[in-house]
C-alpha cells in the first residue's frame, strides 16, 4: 500500500448571508475601513445570524454541498474529521453532530482543535487513514463560528474574523496526485498571546469570568503577526526544499487567510508571484479553521489536474504548517 496516496476529489464551501462590512465596524469601535484594509487586507466577512445556530449549521451545508457535488452517498463515507475552534458544545464533539446532521450512518468521526492551522492538521491525519488502506472516503471540514467568541468592542480582533465552513473529500490515488509531503509545527509557549481564557477546566464560566471578558478571543497582535509571518514562511519554505521546488514548480501558494501582510511575506520567501497567490481575505476576513478549505473552493475552477500546491497555516497555541500536494482533477 505504500503507493497509495490521498487525494482530494472534491470541495465545497459555505458562508453566511449576512455581510459585516469596514462601514458598519466604524459604528461599533474606533476604526476606518481604509485602517484596516491597510493593515489586514480585509474590506467584509460574513457572520452567521439566529438563534440557536452554530458552527455545526454552516458545516451541514459543507458537507451536504460536497456529497451531492461529488455524487458520493452519505453511507459511503468511512470517517469525518471536523476542524473546529469553535465547537458547539464542549461535547458532544461537533463531528458525532454533522454526522447525524448528514446522515453518516456508517463514518466515525472527531473533533480536531488546532485553531488556524486547524484544517492542514485534519487533512493530514485524514491523509493517514486513506495511505494506511484502512478507509475509502474520509471528509475533512473546517468551520467555525468566531462571531460567537469575538468582542465587538474589542478593535484587535473585531476586525479580523468572520464566520464559515468548507469541506474535502479524500479518496485513495495510485497514480501520484494528492498528499506528499507535510510539515506540521506547535509551540504551546505561544498559549498567552493568542487564547481563550475562560470556559475550560482551568477556568470555568462564573459570574467574574463573563464580567471580566475571559469568554472573547485574545489576541496580542503584534507578537502574534511576528511569529506568524516567520513561522509560516519558514514552513512553506522548508518543504519546497525537501522536495527540491522552485516557485516556478509551484502551480498555487494556499496560505491561511490572517492577513494580508503575512500572506505577502510567505509568498516572498517563496520566490511565488501574486499571480499565484490564492486569496480571499478580502471578502471573508479570517474564518480560522475555514479559511483554506474556502479559498480552494473559491479557486476550484482555475485549478488543473497536475498542479502542485503549497498549502501554508499559522494559528493559536501557537500552531503551524504546511502541505505539498498534487491537484488530482480538471475543472468541472
Amino acid at each position: 500500500m505504500g503507493n497509495v496516496k490521498a487525494s482530494i476529489t472534491g470541495v465545497c464551501g459555505y458562508v453566511p448571508d449576512y455581510v459585516l462590512t469596514n462601514k458598519e465596524l466604524e459604528s461599533l469601535v474606533e476604526t476606518s475601513d481604509e485602517w484596516i484594509i491597510t493593515r489586514t487586507g480585509i474590506k467584509e466577512r460574513r457572520i452567521l445570524k439566529g438563534e440557536g445556530l452554530g458552527t455545526s449549521h454552516m458545516a451541514q451545508e459543507a458537507v451536504k454541498g460536497l456529497l451531492a457535488k461529488t455524487n458520493t452517498k452519505a453511507e459511503e463515507i468511512d470517517l469525518l474529521i471536523c476542524c473546529t475552534t469553535t465547537p458547539d458544545y464542549v461535547f458532544p464533539a461537533t463531528g458525532n453532530l454533522l454526522c447525524d446532521m448528514c446522515g453518516l450512518k456508517n463514518a466515525f468521526s472527531f473533533d480536531m482543535n488546532a485553531a488556524c492551522s486547524g484544517f492542514l492538521y485534519g487533512l493530514v491525519t485524514g491523509s493517514q487513514y486513506i495511505e494506511s488502506g484502512k478507509f475509502k472516503k474520509v471528509i475533512v471540514v473546517g468551520a467555525d463560528k468566531m462571531s460567537a467568541i469575538v468582542n465587538y468592542k474589542d478593535r484587535n480582533t473585531c476586525i479580523l474574523f468572520g464566520d464559515g465552513a468548507g469541506a474535502v473529500l479524500l479518496e485513495p490515488d495510485t497514480e501520484g496526485y494528492g498528499v506528499l509531503d507535510s510539515v506540521l509545527k506547535t509551540d504551546g509557549a505561544g498559549a498567552q498571546y493568542l487564547i481563550m481564557k475562560g470556559g475550560g477546566s482551568r477556568h470555568p464560566a462564573t459570574i467574574e469570568s463573563v464580567m471580566s471578558n475571559a469568554h472573547f478571543a485574545h489576541q496580542e497582535g503584534a507578537t502574534v503577526f511576528k511569529f506568524a509571518v516567520k513561522n509560516m514562511a519558514d514552513v512553506a519554505a522548508d518543504i519546497m526544499e525537501r522536495n527540491q521546488l522552485s516557485g516556478d514548480d509551484v502551480a498555487w501558494l494556499v496560505p491561511h487567510q490572517a492577513n494580508k501582510r503575512i500572506i505577502d511575506a510567505t509568498a516572498e520567501r517563496m520566490g511565488v508571484g501574486p499571480e499565484k497567490v490564492m486569496m480571499n481575505i478580502q471578502r471573508y476576513g479570517n474564518t480560522t479553521s475555514a479559511t483554506l478549505p474556502l479559498v480552494l473552493w473559491d479557486y476550484e475552477k482555475q485549478l488543473k489536474k497536475g498542479d502542485k500546491l503549497v498549502l501554508a497555516a499559522f494559528g493559536g497555541g501557537f500552531t503551524w504548517g504546511s502541505v505539498y500536494l498534487k491537484w488530482a482533477y480538471d475543472p468541472k
